[in-house]
């Protein structure tokens, strides 16, 4: 027997970011929002104006940390400034600064979503809010 699973479309990805996206507006926040599946592929990307461009990349790491994790990226933060430097060189992961966020499904960890251009805490804040429109 084959086990089935949910898993993330090109319209919930759109959703997530159009919802983020407002959200980043309502709050004058210039980030980029990364949308990606399970194995860490980019389904979708907005970069907002005035975002300094290297958040782009950022977004997208921490986005597929937190997929290929299947946890929130401020964990592997927290890990760090904790103390466990080691956790630095884990093969794969490389955005683990808080700001992304993993989608959970039915016990499935399906995506996720890696925001990046101001504080962390907004940044996840933004991640948030666009997975609210899915979930």
């Amino acid at each position: 027997m084959f086990a089935t699973k949910p898993y993330l479309t090109q319209a919930d990805a759109q959703k997530i970011l159009a919802a983020a996206d407002k959200y980043a507006a309502e709050h004058n926040l210039a980030v980029t929002i990364a949308v990606c599946d399970d194995g860490g592929h980019v389904l979708g990307l907005t970069r907002r104006d005035g975002c300094a461009p290297v958040s782009a990349y950022i977004a997208q790491e921490k986005a597929r940390a937190a997929a290929m994790g299947k946890r929130e990226t401020r964990v592997y933060e927290e890990i760090i400034n904790n103390g466990r430097t080691a956790f630095l060189s884990a093969p794969h992961i490389s955005g683990m600064l808080e700001g992304g966020v993993n989608i959970e499904v039915n016990g499935f960890t399906i995506g996720a979503v890696g925001v990046s251009g101001v504080k962390s805490t907004e940044d996840a804040a933004t991640a948030k809010a666009g997975l609210a429109a899915i979930l």
